[in-house]
């Protein structure tokens, strides 16, 4: 009757580990292919995003990659396109980034006088806010010295932190296989302007929804949280 009663122990522990473990198995398949969370930290791209807001993020639908890797295995479901918000992976140190797509390949891409033009013409960006500090110091010299090569030295990200480029920038010529990302809040965005072109093999997603939001900087004490609590956004459509 013992014996009866530890095998019957045993079955629930070990269904209880099976349990876990499918579980642990399934989350790490929907989020390595199917979607994943994501945090906003900055205000690169207010006003549309905040800080605080909580995203769910597709991730198939610029093709599937093997977990861990930038190696695509399936193909995706449709190109990113000029509009999209996107979840990449930073050319320079791996972090995550988020930003817009304003321009993809073959596209020409300019900023004059912090305007955006791509194929000469300015897009209808109802998105695009300028709320930061004037960090154009040594326009002038600096464009002079890079005129001769300025594509080419785009191209290779040797225009990391000068300043200039926020408010004009190009024309330079979006190369295959890549996208030109800024931020909606171009005053407060370190972007395409300044690390070079996006290769299209670090896009994580698509920006799907909003599904929390929570100010931080709300100043209310902590017992009353819910003031914090972004309640509008919640659930809301990131376009």
């Amino acid at each position: 009757m013992l014996k009866a009663h530890n095998n019957r122990k045993k079955s629930w522990y070990r269904d209880w580990a099976e349990s876990i473990i499918w579980a642990a198995v399934m989350a790490l398949i929907i989020r390595s292919l199917l979607i994943q969370a994501f945090k906003i930290p900055s205000g690169s791209m207010e006003d549309t995003l905040l800080v605080g807001d909580f995203l769910m993020v597709n991730k198939f639908i610029y093709g599937t990659k093997i977990p861990f890797t930038d190696r695509v295995i399936l193909p995706g479901i449709r190109p990113p396109e000029p509009g999209d918000i996107v979840v990449f992976k930073y050319p320079l140190d791996g972090r995550d980034f988020i930003k817009r797509c304003v321009a993809v390949e073959g596209d020409t891409v300019e900023v004059i006088g912090q305007d955006l033009y791509v194929n000469g013409k300015r897009p209808d960006e109802l998105y695009a806010v300028h709320k930061a500090w004037d960090s154009t110091q040594n326009r002038d010299t600096v464009k002079n010295i890079w005129k001769p090569d300025y594509q080419k030295a785009w191209e290779e990200r040797k225009f990391v932190q000068l300043g200039w480029m926020r408010d004009n920038f190009g024309p330079v010529v979006i190369p295959p296989g890549n996208i030109f990302a800024m931020g909606d809040n171009r005053d407060n965005s370190l972007d395409s302007r300044f690390w070079g072109p996006l290769p299209k093999n670090l896009l994580r997603g698509r920006a799907l929804f909003i599904y929390w939001s929570w100010d931080s900087e709300n100043g209310e004490p902590f017992w009353m949280f819910w003031k914090n609590i972004r309640f509008p956004r919640l659930g809301d459509l990131i376009k």
